[in-house]
């Protein structure tokens, strides 16, 4: 079973910053797709941003060049978050998308990290 390990997350006024940072194995980092998703309460698990083997990166239509995302290592990967609006709270959880008959299809999770940006 892959294990990621997110943290850096927090509490941040509105207009703050935070880096989210993801570890997994090495020997699947290099050839996954990385990205973070969060779920606000009440609310479906969307993407946040994705970044492939090859270095592209691929944002939701929210992030408007706030956030970045990166690959740190062999085995972790950033996020970025800039100019925090209190819209951005939510459970941020880190996605390792490889092989399936190691990721499994969908990919493997992190067990989230809570960002909480007050106003």
């Amino acid at each position: 079973q892959v294990q990621l390990v997110e943290s850096g997350g927090g509490l941040v006024q509105a207009g703050g910053s935070l880096r989210l940072s993801c570890a997994g194995p090495a020997r699947l980092f290099g050839i996954s797709v990385v990205g973070w998703f969060r779920q606000a309460p009440g609310q479906q698990r969307e993407l946040v941003a994705t970044i492939n083997s090859g270095g592209r990166a691929n944002y939701g239509d929210f992030v408007k060049g706030r956030f970045t995302i990166s690959r740190d290592s062999a085995n972790t990967a950033s996020l970025q978050m800039n100019s925090l609006k209190p819209e951005d709270t939510a459970v941020y959880y880190c996605n390792l998308r490889g092989p399936a008959q190691f990721t499994g299809a969908d990919g493997a999770w992190g067990q989230g990290t809570q960002v909480t940006v007050s106003s």
